[in-house]
């Protein structure tokens, strides 16, 4: 497509030394990668919305993103642009055996049989083991079920992979129900040690098994998503933008009233949510 020869010739230009961008011309892979992380978020909260134009734009945000990295590292004398999408075209031709055959996979140096899989979830099983198979390709020598499990990634979604990582084994709950009772335990540890904590602000080992159970709960939470094959950062971003409408809601009723929220008592401000809550939002 000529709008991406289009795209990658305006990133060269803004990351020229002499004529360039200054702010451009000075960022890093290290600079650069909050703000890939913070557009690839934009554009789940775009389909949250269900706002069409505005992921239109987020995509093409967050393809800029990979052309500013993949500029830098052509700066760099590592790879180029067109190495990128040559990568990824070669690693969905290996991965798909049973779409693509044999010879139209031996441009990804696959010489492997053609497959069928049978559903998604075997497709997930199939897609774990190519991954494996290409692990070990590089010299990988972690032959744990758990390699290769990033750990860039936000920690409540390496939790989740983590888990289903170690079901793939048969390390799994049977259901919801034993992570459910689950939950209620590790919630029960976590008063104690706030207990602990109370009764002992100062001391430091209190506050770390307080850390520890409260990541426990954590956990266990991300398992109990999965196992209801909930999405656990789509169910906190509804929770987020449901916290978001009532608490909004409630400073309007507050002003409505004459008076901040700031300044009315805890019991006046719970009233005013439930109001909120009421309403239906």
């Amino acid at each position: 497509m000529a709008e991406i020869g289009e795209l990658l010739a305006i990133m060269a230009r803004l990351r020229d030394p002499e004529r360039g961008c200054p702010w451009d011309v000075k960022q890093d892979f290290a600079s650069i990668a909050p703000y890939t992380i913070e557009e690839a978020y934009e554009v789940a909260d775009a389909i949250d919305r269900g706002d069409l134009d505005d992921l239109r734009d987020e995509l093409g945000d967050l393809l800029l993103q990979v052309v500013f990295h993949a500029r830098m590292a052509e700066e760099g004398g590592h790879f180029a642009f067109g190495d990128v999408v040559a990568a990824i075209r070669d690693k969905m031709l290996r991965r798909h055996p049973h779409v693509f055959s044999a010879r139209e996979r031996a441009v990804a140096g696959d010489a492997g049989e053609d497959a069928d899989v049978a559903s998604a979830e075997a497709q997930t099983v199939a897609w774990e083991e190519h991954k494996r198979r290409e692990r070990a390709a590089r010299g990988d020598a972690d032959a744990s079920v758990l390699a290769g499990i990033s750990r860039g990634l936000p920690e409540w979604q390496r939790s989740v992979k983590l888990q289903k990582r170690a079901a793939t084994v048969g390390f799994d709950w049977p259901g919801p129900a034993p992570v459910i009772a689950k939950l209620h335990e590790e919630i029960e540890e976590v008063r104690v040690e706030f207990d602990a904590v109370a009764a002992n602000p100062a001391d430091a080992a209190a506050r770390d098994r307080l850390e520890d159970e409260l990541g426990d709960v954590l956990f266990v939470v991300a398992n109990l998503t999965r196992h209801a094959k909930v999405d656990f950062g789509a169910a906190l971003r509804r929770a987020n933008a449901k916290f978001e409408r009532r608490f909004r809601r409630m400073e309007q009723l507050a002003a409505a009233e004459g008076r901040a929220l700031a300044d009315l008592p805890l019991d006046a401000q719970d009233a005013l949510w439930s109001r909120a809550k009421s309403e239906g939002l």
